[in-house]
């Protein structure tokens, strides 16, 4: 077992004194040999522990990659069908190079742009322009409205879930008083993903991007005029996918305050039984207006597979060994709206924490599972949320899942340095005003460790994470090795070359979610191949 030293820190603000024995593990180029060789020993005592599952692992990666249609990869096309444009990260940093290739022969064309974002779009000219975004921007877009010549479409939420609304525009010079005599364009589905597509500004035809855990990404054309929607695409499923198999559902749990917190849940009709038996992995985020929904998705980039609101098709194996898999969408989030977000923010975050307990607690009464078969999971800031659950009610979990977690708050917000942190404070709050450094402290996750048992833990962290530096992680590992009373397992895998949203490559992705999953199941003792579980 690998045991970080100790070198203490002092950190003093606001006469309140922080010791930090473990800030030395914070190395901005990644290149300290002491710092490199821990983590290597952490990885080598994570392979060690995993070592006997290592055939389940690379079994249900199989199993993963074989729902996969090989071919199924898609790249921007320019108008004239002549160019083909793609976007490379080799390291995980997120600075990407694009590369532009003639579409019959591979030839690259031209120099690659180096340094740059990885969205680009062909302008409609058809003369092969596009227009692409530099690093030294930051967009996080947030689409509420789409304009067309006769219509104009307005998406939104309700309850929690999607809401698509058209609404005819009146003739060309006539005003716009009101948003009047809109239809909402319906969907099947009781839990679902709709986002816009790219659509024609004068065409009354909608192209609507959906999905569900019924529905495999989908394209539909919506006649903005008749109400007709035609499915004019839909990915493939491999191995055996049957849509009718697998229930999804929408709860509510209580939250302390009172509010009702709604919870997504879905499950394998014929392999779960509903009376607290069933293992169940429980999921949130509850950030940045994030809303996080169940989507299958068939692509693998790191881009498309993310923190967001994935149900992935990588999820349908835990789904087949009869696991409850559930998303809280707490405070935080926009699921229900801007205040659902400004109710889970700066002052107001522990909501954040709070309602995801709310959420676990009601599912464990409800008995789609119990204390021992719960576990959890999250990344980046819903990392955060795992390390400060843990922290709160560690006797609620059986294991838990922080994936890149953003667990030192208090001390990455004093510092102003680092490149993302005073853009962030929009979101946390400012510790260098007293009364944000003390709310922050109170539940930073790596200022709330103490002695006391904890759950299963598998921590993970990206060595060239631009977004969360991988000390973060590291710390919050160490300081629960030095003081955490259980011997249950403790477990962090660094990926040398991997950045926040894991490693480059198309089925890298998928490697990682086997590992995942094969940590969880043998926290719940159901590898089959160490005799302790059946599918």
């Amino acid at each position: 077992m690998a045991m970080a030293k100790k070198v203490s820190q002092l950190m003093e603000m606001f006469g309140d004194v922080r010791v930090d024995n473990y800030y030395w593990l914070r190395d901005d180029s990644r290149s300290n040999p002491e710092v490199l060789s821990y983590l290597k020993q952490e990885n080598h005592y994570n392979h060690s522990i995993m070592s006997d599952t290592k055939k389940f692992e690379d079994d249900l990666y199989a199993e993963m990659r074989g729902r996969i249609k090989e071919d199924d990869v898609s790249a921007p096309v320019s108008p004239n069908h002549k160019l083909v444009a793609y976007a490379e990260d080799t390291k995980g940093d997120e600075i990407y190079t694009i590369y532009v290739i003639d579409a019959h022969t591979g030839a690259l064309v031209d120099k690659p742009l180096v340094g740059v974002t990885a969205s680009l779009e062909w302008a409609t000219n058809g003369d092969g322009a596009f227009v692409y975004i530099t690093m030294d921007q930051t967009l996080r877009p947030h689409k509420d409205i789409q304009l067309f010549n006769n219509h104009i479409v307005v998406y939104e939420c309700e309850k929690g879930l999607p809401k698509v609304t058209i609404y005819g525009l009146p003739d060309v010079e006539e005003p716009l008083k009101s948003l009047q005599g809109g239809h909402t364009v319906e969907f099947v589905d009781p839990i679902y993903s709709v986002e816009p597509s790219e659509s024609q500004f004068t065409s009354s035809i909608l192209r609507l991007d959906y999905s569900s855990v019924k529905t495999p990404h989908s394209v539909y054309d919506y006649d903005m005029k008749t109400g007709i929607s035609v499915l004019k695409k839909i990915k493939t499923v491999l191995g055996g996918f049957d849509a009718s198999n697998y229930v999804t559902e929408r709860k509510w749990a209580n939250a302390q305050d009172g509010t009702q917190i709604p919870i997504s849940i879905v499950y394998h009709k014929d392999l779960v039984k509903l009376d607290g038996s069933d293992p169940l992995l429980l999921d949130g985020y509850g950030s940045y207006e994030v809303i996080r929904n169940f989507i299958i998705k068939l692509t693998t980039s790191s881009e498309q597979i993310c923190i967001d609101p994935c149900f992935n098709v990588s999820c349908l194996s835990l789904l087949d060994w009869g696991f409850v898999y559930a998303i809280a969408h707490i405070r935080g989030g926009g699921e229900m709206g801007r205040h659902w977000y400004e109710n889970g923010k700066l002052f107001k975050k522990k909501n954040t924490l709070t309602d995801f307990i709310a959420c676990a607690e009601y599912l464990t009464e409800s008995k789609y599972s119990s204390k021992e078969k719960l576990c959890i999971c999250g990344g980046s800031a819903g990392g955060l949320l795992i390390g400060a659950v843990l922290n709160m009610r560690p006797d609620l979990f059986k294991a838990a899942v922080a994936e890149v977690p953003f667990v030192d708050v208090l001390t990455t917000m004093l510092d102003p340095t680092i490149p993302l942190t005073t853009s962030e404070w929009e979101e946390w709050g400012d510790p260098r005003k007293e009364e944000f450094y003390f709310y922050i402290k109170s539940y930073s996750p790596v200022d709330n460790v103490k002695a006391q048992n904890y759950p299963n833990i598998l921590v993970t962290a990206g060595l060239n994470d631009p977004r969360v530096m991988y000390s973060e992680p590291a710390k919050f590992v160490a300081k629960l090795r030095d003081l955490k009373t259980d011997d249950n397992l403790l477990l962090f895998k660094c990926e040398f070359g991997a950045g926040h949203d894991s490693k480059s490559g198309r089925f890298e992705k998928l490697q990682e979610e086997s590992f995942k999953y094969a940590f969880i199941m043998k926290a719940l003792n159901m590898i089959p191949d160490l005799g302790c579980g059946q599918k």
